[in-house]
């Protein structure tokens, strides 16, 4: 996930920036910049989701443990 999260963060900078010559574009490409700003609020829901089910997960246990 964090490769996928580099990715997008490094993608933002070049809808702004011709990436061979460093200067500013004429017309942005908005596209990816929205694209990548979407794609990283996707990760980051998706970890929250992914982080929330481990701990749910992790207190069933620990209720059932507590059981016997």
């Amino acid at each position: 996930m964090m490769v996928v999260l580099g990715f997008l963060v490094v993608g933002i900078p070049i809808a702004f920036m011709q990436p061979d010559t460093g200067e500013l574009r004429d017309q942005p490409l908005y596209l990816l910049f929205y694209a990548s700003i979407g794609g990283i609020i996707v990760v980051i829901m998706y970890n929250g989701y992914k982080g929330k089910k481990a701990r749910q997960q992790a207190n069933r246990e620990r209720r059932r443990k507590l059981k016997k």
